[in-house]
């Protein structure tokens, strides 16, 4: 299993990429699966999202460096979890990457997407006139593609239904790095709330954010 990333964020987060190059069959085959989860992958007929969720999964179970069954849930908001464990999880995926990462004391948020200059048809959905306004977003593909990733990031980290992108996702200025941090303010119910996300660029064109928090 071609795992490219692998970074101990902390003493108490781990951060891990992966390529995909295995078929559906060995995939399936380095997991122990419950007859509800091979129901579920039977409805998903085969195909990229089919090896998505595997290989979540999987990497996940190689992270844990456990033999014995994983139960990754979601919760009604969407939001995967660990009920046996107390660790915070977030998984990604995007053509041929999967990433997850593990935080056992703090809430983790990832999003990894590959780099399309489509983005540029919807900045206005999910970044304001004041954001679209900075030097390094505006027309620029990997700012947008940062902002993304940065936005999704928070988005998973906080796990709750009615966070909206452009409304309650605010990315203050930030000089654009194949790899680097940025601030964003997060309005939260229980007020406002300020967050680094890190971010980075792989060499095939695929931006990848995080946040811990």
């Amino acid at each position: 299993m071609p795992i490219v990333f692998n970074k101990n964020i902390d003493d108490d987060t781990i951060l891990a990429v992966w390529k995909i190059e295995e078929t559906e069959e060995a995939l399936i085959s380095g997991l122990q699966l419950k007859q509800h989860e091979l129901d579920f992958i039977n409805s998903l007929n085969n195909g990229k999202r089919l090896l998505h969720w595997l290989s979540t999964r999987l990497l996940l179970r190689v992270m844990l460096n456990t033999s014995e069954y994983i139960d990754c849930r979601m919760d009604e908001h969407g939001k995967p979890y660990l009920p046996n464990s107390g660790y915070h999880i977030s998984l990604s995926h995007s053509y041929d990457y999967a990433s997850v990462i593990i935080g056992k004391s703090r809430k983790v948020g990832v999003d990894i997407e590959l780099i399309k200059h489509k983005i540029k048809s919807i900045k206005h959905k999910f970044l304001s006139d004041l954001e679209l306004a900075q030097k390094h977003i505006g027309d620029n593909t990997n700012g947008l593609y940062v902002c993304w990733c940065a936005k999704e990031a928070i988005f998973k980290w906080h796990g709750r239904k009615g966070l909206e992108f452009k409304k309650h996702i605010h990315i203050k200025p930030f000089k654009l790095k194949d790899e680097g941090s940025l601030q964003a303010v997060v309005e939260l119910p229980e007020g406002n709330q300020e967050l680094t996300v890190h971010y980075f660029k792989t060499d095939d064109g695929y931006m990848l954010g995080y946040v811990v928090a």
